[in-house]
C-alpha cells in the first residue's frame, strides 16, 4: 500500500514538472552547471594523476634528485636561489666516489631549446628533436631508458667525449624508417656522431612526445653545444631503499663541504625524492579541487534556492488541491513525502544532466586535447547524491509549509 502511495506522488511529481517545462528547466540549470563541473573536473584531474603516478613509477621508486632550484617555483625566485652556484659534472663524480650508501649516480643537461642543433641523416631531418647530455650510469639509475636495440655509452666513452649517440625510439623511426640506424653516422648541428643504441619506447605524456631525443654523453655535450650550467641535475640511488635517508646525509654532506657552505647556514642546493614531488603535486590538485567545489557550490547554491522558490509557487498554485487531498484522509506526513520527491526529482534530474554533459566534456577533452580524462564511479555517485541532498535540504521548508496547512483554509483559497 505505501509503495503504491509513493508510486503515485511521484507520477503526481513528474506530471507537475512536465506541465511547467521552461520553469522547470531554469530551476535545474544551477544544479545542472554544479554537478557538470565536479564530473568535468574530476575527470580531468583523475586522469592527470593517473598519469603523473604512472610516470613517476616508471623512473624508478627510490630517486634522490639534486638541483640548484626548488622542483616547482611559482613567481619569481627568491635572490638567495638566483645567487647559488650552480652543479656541476664534478659533483656527481665526487657523490658516487664519497657516498657509500649511494648506488649509482646519473647526470643530464640539456642543449639550449632556442639554439638546439638540427638532428640528422642524410637529407632526412628530425623535427623538434631534443639534444640530451647524460652519463652511463643513467640507465640504471632511470630505468626507461634502458636501450631496446644496441647498447648504452661506456665509461670511458664519458670520459673521452666520443662522439656517439643513443636515438630515442620517435627519432629511430623518423631517420631510419626502413633500416637498422645502429652503426650509422647522423649529424647533430655539424658534428658527425655514431648510432651505438635506440632507446625503448616511452609514449606521450601530455600529448608530448617522451621518445623524440637523442642522447650523448655529457662531456661531449659540454665541449661541442651551447648549454646553461643551471640545468644540470644530478640524480642517484641508495644501495637498498632502507638506506635512502643515509645516502641523502651523505649527498649532502659532500656537497656542503665542496660548495663551501658555512655550518649553521642553509643548503644552497636542494635536495628531493618523489615523495616531495608527489607532495607538491598533491598540493597543486588540491587547489584546484577547491576551485572546483566552490564553482560546483555556487551553482548548486543557485540551484537550491530556484528549487525552494518553485517549491513555494508550487505550493501557493496548489493550495485548493492540497486542502481537498487533506479533507479525504491525506495526512500531514503524506503532503510532506510529495512535495520533498517533487523537489528531489527536480534536483536528480538537474544532476543526471550534468552527468551526461560532465561525461561529454571528459571524452572531448580526452579527444581534442592532450590532457587525459579518467570518469571514476566515485565522481558520478558523488555528482547524483549531491544533487538529490540539495533538492532534499532546499525542499524542506515548502513542503513543510504545504503540510502545515490548514485544509478548511486550503479550501477557501481562490
Amino acid at each position: 500500500m505505501r509503495w503504491g502511495i509513493i508510486r503515485e506522488v511521484v507520477n503526481m511529481a513528474f506530471e507537475s514538472l512536465r506541465s511547467h517545462k521552461l520553469r522547470s528547466f531554469l530551476t535545474v540549470l544551477g544544479i545542472t552547471i554544479g554537478v557538470l563541473t565536479v564530473i568535468g573536473m574530476v575527470s580531468i584531474i583523475q586522469g592527470l594523476n593517473k598519469s603523473f603516478l604512472r610516470e613517476l613509477e616508471s623512473a624508478g621508486s627510490d630517486l634522490i634528485i639534486v638541483s640548484k632550484y626548488k622542483p616547482i617555483q611559482v613567481g619569481r625566485r627568491s635572490e638567495e636561489e638566483r645567487k647559488r652556484k650552480d652543479l656541476t659534472y664534478e659533483d656527481a663524480l665526487a657523490i658516487e666516489k664519497e657516498c657509500p650508501s649511494v648506488k649509482a649516480v646519473a647526470v643530464d643537461l640539456i642543449v639550449n631549446i632556442w639554439q638546439n642543433p638540427v638532428v640528422k641523416y642524410r637529407n632526412i631531418k628530425s623535427k623538434d628533436t631534443l639534444v640530451i647530455g647524460i652519463n652511463e650510469r643513467w640507465p640504471e639509475v632511470v630505468s626507461v631508458y634502458l636501450p631496446k636495440e644496441g647498447r648504452f655509452f661506456t665509461r670511458a666513452e664519458v670520459t673521452h667525449k666520443a662522439q656517439v649517440c643513443l636515438l630515442g625510439y620517435e627519432t629511430a623511426e623518423i631517420l631510419f624508417p626502413h633500416s637498422s640506424p645502429i652503426g650509422k653516422e647522423i649529424r647533430i648541428g655539424n658534428r658527425k656522431f655514431k648510432v651505438v643504441g635506440v632507446a625503448s619506447k616511452r609514449g606521450e605524456i601530455f600529448g608530448q612526445s617522451r621518445d623524440n631525443f637523442v642522447a650523448i654523453p655529457i662531456t661531449t655535450l659540454m665541449k661541442h653545444f651551447p648549454y646553461k650550467k643551471e640545468n644540470i641535475e644530478i640524480l642517484a640511488i641508495p644501495v637498498e631503499h632502507e638506506l635512502m635517508f643515509e645516502a641523502i646525509e651523505e649527498i649532502t654532506n659532500v656537497l656542503r663541504k665542496r660548495r663551501k657552505v658555512p655550518v649553521g647556514e642553509e643548503n644552497d642546493f636542494e635536495i628531493y625524492t618523489q615523495d616531495t614531488i608527489l607532495d607538491l603535486y598533491n598540493q597543486i590538485t588540491g587547489a584546484a579541487y577547491l576551485v572546483m567545489i566552490v564553482i560546483s557550490s555556487i551553482g548548486l547554491l543557485v540551484g537550491g534556492i530556484g528549487v525552494m522558490n518553485i517549491m513555494l509557487v508550487s505550493v501557493k498554485e496548489r493550495t485548493r488541491e492540497i486542502g481537498i487531498r487533506k479533507a479525504i484522509g491525506a495526512r500531514n506526513s503524506d503532503i510532506l513525502t510529495q512535495f520533498l520527491i517533487e523537489a528531489i526529482f527536480l534536483t536528480g534530474t538537474g544532476g543526471l544532466i550534468g552527468i551526461f554533459f560532465g561525461f561529454m566534456i571528459a571524452l572531448l577533452v580526452k579527444a581534442l586535447t592532450p590532457l587525459p580524462a579518467s570518469i571514476t564511479l566515485w565522481s558520478v555517485a558523488l555528482g547524483f547524491f549531491v544533487s538529490i541532498s540539495v533538492g532534499l535540504f532546499f525542499g524542506v521548508f515548502p513542503a513543510r509549509k504545504a503540510a502545515k496547512l490548514d485544509p478548511i483554509v486550503a479550501l477557501r483559497y481562490e
